[in-house]
């Protein structure tokens, strides 16, 4: 015979030991109700931004559109002009505990879009080809459900819309570096902080994660090499950049081949060559700019000093001189451990414990580490690929599409990280 329990045997149960699985399947079972209100929504906010793309550092139309959002929604503060266009709000729980923050990134990058979109970009030469549209619908999303279930919350939920992920123009600050400099984890003090990228390599439905490095290192470098300009018929009356440049490339190459041991994650990509004016004249200059990329502060070191070695004595052995311009854009970024294991049992509620698979660590970069640098942090995967929508270019490219079913598993699954974090579940 099968009795049914008190309801205020149940309500002792959980006053004493805290949540228990069908707590956790009630809260699931909310933030997906919620979710599935709202999804066409956020589709709408992120077509919206997708029309309107704005490069790093100039995310004015984003920033307003967002803080918008916000007020509809009915968050309880809302700061603007953080890091130029970020954008930060708080969501107060109805219960005392900490504070974790969500993160997303606003801007988009020079590119000319060739996806034939109804909503493809408007603004020639920018285009949402990293994602970014659909982090910030995502978050907006993410404080839609949580703005409804405040009786849920044991904390704060600071959300983090931060421009210039991509990097702010030379001789500008801006990005998750500025914006920890401005105080964004402070007052209140965030405890640990999530983010999440949208990834074509991995299919829509599932969920990738890692603990440990995930993203690589950043630093940028331009290098001015000088010689002597002269008639391309008299090469020997000059000194030629172009020669010696095209010996640097080559000698840079090195580095991951004979320099740092193989087994240790190094890239450096000479990404732009410029030099010359005509074709039959030996130029006076050629700049070279790129990037270097490692998941080891030991190995981001060594790389640094062999490429200034090779820069220079390569440009002496030919009689030219070296300039060089060497930045660090972001260290590696990395996901704690412990907070990760923590967090799990989470995304395997969001999206399925098949669904959750482990990742393999890129060598892009991610400016969310100046974050995890600062607290404990998380990043996490959100496939986007299906080929019945044509949802498979690689990110950074002018076809790159994103499959919006999910966005909802984006939803679904910052919400229960605030919820489940704040619960200490």
């Amino acid at each position: 015979m099968k009795t049914k329990t008190p309801l205020f045997l149940v309500f002792l149960i959980i006053c004493l030991f805290g949540s228990s699985p069908l707590y956790a399947d009630e809260i699931l079972s909310r933030v997906k109700e919620i979710t599935d209100q709202i999804t066409p929504m956020v589709v709408e906010w992120r077509r919206d931004f997708h029309a309107h793309p704005e490069l790093s550092n100039r995310e004015k139309r984003t920033s307003r559109v967002v803080a918008e959002r916000l007020r509809e929604i009915g968050v309880d503060e809302i700061d603007t002009g953080i890091a130029h266009y970020g954008v930060i709000a708080l969501i107060k729980g109805e219960h005392p505990g900490p504070t974790v923050g969500l993160r997303a990134d606003m801007d988009a990058l020079p590119i000319t879009e060739k996806t034939s979109l109804p909503f493809a970009s408007k603004n020639r030469g920018v285009m949402h080809a990293c994602g970014h549209d659909g982090h910030t619908a995502i978050l907006l999303g993410t404080a839609k459900v949580l703005s409804q279930m405040r009786d849920q919350i044991n904390g704060t939920v600071k959300l983090i819309f931060q421009p210039a992920e991509e990097g702010p123009p030379a001789g500008e600050e801006g990005g998750a570096r500025l914006m920890v400099k401005e105080g964004v984890l402070k007052n209140p003090n965030v405890s640990a902080i999530f983010g999440l990228h949208v990834f074509p390599i991995l299919e829509t439905g599932k969920i990738g994660y890692r603990a440990g490095g995930m993203f690589a290192s950043v630093d940028r470098f331009k290098v001015k090499i000088r010689g002597k300009g002269v008639h391309a018929a008299y090469p020997w009356d000059g000194i030629d950049p172009v020669v010696t440049s095209a010996n640097i490339v080559l000698g840079l190459q090195t580095i991951a081949s004979r320099i740092v041991d193989t087994r240790q994650p190094v890239v450096v990509t000479v990404g732009l060559i410029n030099g010359g004016q005509r074709w039959n004249i030996i130029p006076d200059v050629v700049i070279l700019e790129g990037t270097v990329r490692t998941h080891s502060l030991e190995v981001r070191e060594q790389t640094k000093e062999a490429f200034e070695r090779i820069v220079t004595n390569t440009a002496k052995a030919h009689g030219a001189t070296a300039e060089i311009t060497y930045e660090s854009m972001a260290p590696v970024a990395w996901n704690d451990p412990d907070l990760m294991k923590r967090i799990l049992p989470t995304l395997r509620r969001a999206v399925g414990e098949e669904n959750v698979v482990e990742f393999e660590p890129t060598m892009g970069g991610e400016d969310f580490a100046y974050f995890s640098k600062e607290v404990p942090g998380s990043y996490i995967i959100l496939g986007i690929r299906n080929e019945s929508v044509g949802a498979v270019n690689a990110l950074h490219t002018s076809n790159f599409i994103i499959d919006e079913e999910a966005l909802k598993l984006g939803v679904r699954t910052m919400s229960l990280l605030a919820l489940d974090y704040l619960k200490g579940t």
